[in-house]
């Protein structure tokens, strides 16, 4: 009992990563009204996208130096170093009154949340029992969206209530303008520390214990070739289709769509017809539902398997971008976009949000896993900014119906693609 306690709290200390994750990552959407106004950017499509992307781009850093990191190093030293990351990172970016140093300031931040979105599900899946480590792995995405729901919260509760009509230039120059989206940097401050000093008490990975063993020769030749060939690129030679599944399963994570509903709420719901007092206390709703809805796949993705939910995250959400683009082209307003929209995001919270990463940290053997999952965490970002950046242009030439009616169509071939091409892993040992 008292083991499997400790494990519990191994996997709860390396999911604290996932929940700096999810409150970085979307703070930016509640924040997002009060620095453009701040910063006299609201009339600048390419710097709103900017600004918004710069913390992706520097989450491929993160991804592209975790493998190489995590395999130098160790897991439990790196969880350590990004946890210093995010602490000193929002700090910078609620303290910084030009929007270059902004944009500095999101880029570091973004590279924690690389660093942590590979480590995290990486070392849980290395620690975790065979049967239970989907729930484990699905742990660390339920801190995320922990995350997201305390970002967003922590947003509605420290803006104060904006009067219909207002202009940036009246914003800039109230609360909201001049602190109110400071603070929202600020608090993941607090989570950070503890993060750090959690890190002093948990173990070091034993697969990374054993791998670092064989490369310095102390398992036979054939183990210690095997421990060498970790991190570099040929080692994955052998493992190209999984590999290529891996990146498509990440890259589809993103380009699903469900992501932009976080980060551009504000332009989603204003839309539907909601004043910006009205986006912030919605946006809520959404995090609520996302967080309900990973318990959900906690408590299935070890019953039901992987596949099966993947393929019913990426047809459902088909067809309810379908509606909800109808909605947008036929001006409908109200309550039911809002349904819509938080049925979105209960459909990809118990599928695709979880499942994702509990495949990436299993698909991959033990020798190339950290490369393996650093590369999928990579393309992942890279879908992520892509998305997130496009996201504005797409929306103005084609408008939101055009818009969720492209996602629909991605999202009817990621459902042919998990359908052919994707096998379980349930119940499968890492080895």
């Amino acid at each position: 009992m008292k083991s499997k306690v400790y494990t519990y709290f191994i996997c709860f200390v390396g999911a604290l990563g996932g929940l700096l994750f999810g409150y970085d990552w979307v703070v930016i959407g509640g924040a997002k009204p009060f620095y453009e106004a701040y910063f006299g950017i609201s009339g600048s499509a390419s710097d709103q996208g900017l600004a918004m992307t710069i913390a992706l781009i520097g989450c491929m850093v993160g991804a592209m130096t975790v493998g190489w990191l995590a395999d130098r190093i160790g897991r439990k030293k790196l969880l350590a170093i990004s946890s210093i990351i995010f602490l000193l990172s929002s700090l910078a970016t609620g303290a910084v009154n030009t929007f270059n140093t902004f944009l500095i300031a999101r880029f570091f931040g973004g590279m924690g949340i690389g660093l942590a979105s590979g480590l995290s599900p990486m070392y849980i899946a290395e620690i975790a029992p065979a049967d239970i480590r989907g729930r484990m792995v699905s742990l660390n995405q339920m801190m995320i969206v922990i995350g997201i729901l305390a970002a967003q919260i922590v947003n509605w509760l420290i803006a104060q209530p904006v009067p219909a009509g207002i202009t940036e230039e009246v914003i800039a120059e109230t609360w909201n303008g001049q602190m109110a989206w400071r603070w929202m940097f600020w608090v993941p401050m607090i989570p950070s520390v503890m993060f750090l000093i959690f890190c002093f008490f948990i173990p070091e990975s034993p697969r990374w214990l054993n791998l670092r063993q064989k490369r310095e020769g102390k398992s036979d030749n054939s183990d210690a070739t095997q421990g060498k060939s970790q991190g570099n690129m040929s080692s994955l030679s052998g493992y190209s289709s999984i590999l290529l599944l891996g990146i498509f399963i990440a890259v589809f994570q993103q380009w699903c769509g469900t992501n932009v509903i976080f980060n551009y709420a504000q332009e989603i719901f204003q839309q539907a017809g909601y004043e910006i007092g009205d986006v912030l206390f919605n946006i809520v709703i959404t995090g609520i539902a996302n967080v309900v809805f990973t318990l959900i796949a906690i408590r299935t993705v070890d019953k039901i398997g992987r596949k099966p939910l993947m393929m019913l995250g990426a047809g459902g959400l088909c067809i309810i971008y379908t509606l909800l683009g109808a909605c947008y082209y036929m001006h409908v307003t109200g309550v039911g976009v809002i349904a819509l929209v938080v049925l979105a995001i209960g459909c990809y919270a118990m599928t695709l949000g979880p499942c994702t990463w509990v495949l990436i940290s299993e698909i991959f053997p033990d020798n190339v896993r950290s490369l393996g999952v650093a590369i999928c965490t990579f393309a992942l970002w890279a879908g992520s900014s892509t998305l997130t950046y496009t996201f504005p242009f797409l929306n103005h030439s084609l408008g939101s119906y055009g818009t969720f009616w492209i996602y629909s169509a991605v999202c009817a071939v990621g459902f042919i693609v998990f359908s052919t091409r994707l096998k379980e892993t349930k119940g499968k040992s890492l080895e």
